[in-house]
């Protein structure tokens, strides 16, 4: 009988697969759900009666369930042994970019891809060649004996603070991988951490010129820009390494997902850029960075996840800021203390009401929060699509 805590999408995929299992969560009473397992309330868990606890990566270290377990096991760890060749892609931002490109140019060689990307690992063909999973740094932080043979590291920057508990916890759990490799694996990481203790290969970029000359590629053959390019140049340096090819006309034809620097028209022919998908601050400073020299109306906040949004701040250039969600006090008060114009929106929909008064065809209104989206919404999606409809409206 395996022991699962929580009943997310890798904990229900791990129950199907292996038939015998019971849930264990933050649930007032005991139920039977439609494929016959029992959820029991987390109080119940006794530890000398369960011989494997697998939990479901969201659930934080602090939790009482995870300090009571004796015998813990990550998803990644339960899977090791049935792994084909894997590429592990993790950092803060660009992971889901990074795995779909990579996925895109492997595909023929008979990639798949799962982890936090979407597919759990209960679910990934065992006879596939090559796994290539967008991995969390809440996987990580469980993870002990598995490990990748190529791992791709995309620059780490502060990000679920408030799970992990510090910056050097989440920076940790993002480099353990590296010190599992064995000889004649690799990874490609920042520059930074290529001193770190490791049997495997240790490829260092300093950014995408340098990632480009270090594996012979040229950006100018492809059409992304900002972080989109660095995520880009990985994928091309994992293909160059695995088969000797880089496949420009191939990675030219992938197509971005929604909600990340999406650019679009109102009727008024002004120009709104959805990024619901800039979740921490070094992906609003990218999308910064792309408008720099417009006047930005920036529609800011949401669930700051531990994190201090004072960094951001420096790189707030005319700019108006609009704060909605839980850090809407926070915004306000660090607006006032760097005396950047601010308005106290609250809520998305107002937001947008606010900016459609003052926005023109020479100005971007940016919605590029720095903040996760749970507190008002389902998800970042969600929080993309309302965002597009309260414009369009």
């Amino acid at each position: 009988m395996i022991t699962l805590f929580g009943s997310g999408k890798t904990t229900t995929a791990i129950a199907k697969r292996f038939k015998r299992a019971i849930f264990f969560e933050d649930t007032p009473r005991a139920y039977q759900d439609k494929e016959g397992f029992w959820h029991l309330p987390s109080e119940r868990f006794d530890p000398d009666r369960s011989a494997l606890e697998i939990p479901s990566p969201g659930i934080p270290p602090s939790h009482p369930l995870i300090r009571r377990a004796k015998h813990l096991c990550s998803e990644y760890d339960l899977f090791a042994s049935d792994m084909p060749y894997s590429i592990w892609i993790s950092g803060t931002n660009g992971k889901t970019t990074t795995t779909q490109m990579i996925t895109h140019l492997l595909r023929s060689f008979g990639a798949v891809s799962g982890g936090n990307i979407g597919t759990p690992l209960a679910n990934l063909p065992k006879e596939a060649k090559i796994w290539v999973l967008e991995t969390s740094s809440f996987s990580l932080h469980y993870t002990r004996i598995a490990r990748p043979n190529l791992y791709v590291l995309l620059p780490i920057t502060p990000d679920h603070l408030s799970w992990h508990g510090s910056f050097e916890a989440y920076e940790m759990a993002k480099l353990s991988p590296i010190t599992r490799l064995k000889e004649g694996e690799i990874a490609i990481l920042p520059a930074k951490y290529t001193h770190l203790n490791s049997a495997g290969t240790l490829i260092g970029y300093e950014g995408p010129e340098d990632l480009a000359k270090t594996f012979g590629l040229d950006p100018d053959a492809l059409p992304f820009k900002g972080p989109f390019l660095l995520d880009a140049l990985l994928a091309l340096a994992v293909e160059r390494i695995l088969f000797g090819q880089s496949d420009y006309e191939k990675m030219a034809a992938f197509a971005l997902d929604p909600h990340k620097q999406e650019e679009f028209y109102d009727p008024l022919g002004r120009l709104w850029v959805d990024d619901s998908k800039a979740t921490n601050i070094d992906a609003t400073i990218q999308a910064l960075k792309r408008y720099k020299g417009k006047k930005i109306y920036l529609i800011l906040g949401g669930e700051d996840k531990g994190v201090s949004l004072e960094p951001l701040f420096d790189h707030l250039e005319n700019v108006e800021i609009f704060a909605i969600g839980k850090a809407s006090e926070q915004i306000m008060e660090l607006a006032k203390k760097y005396r950047i114009p601010a308005y106290a929106a609250e809520t998305l929909p107002k937001a947008v009401e606010m900016i459609k008064k003052l926005h023109t065809k020479n100005s971007v209104a940016l919605l590029s929060p720095a903040c996760a989206s749970l507190d008002q919404f389902s998800s970042y999606k969600e929080r993309g699509q309302v965002f597009k409809q309260k414009v369009l409206s």
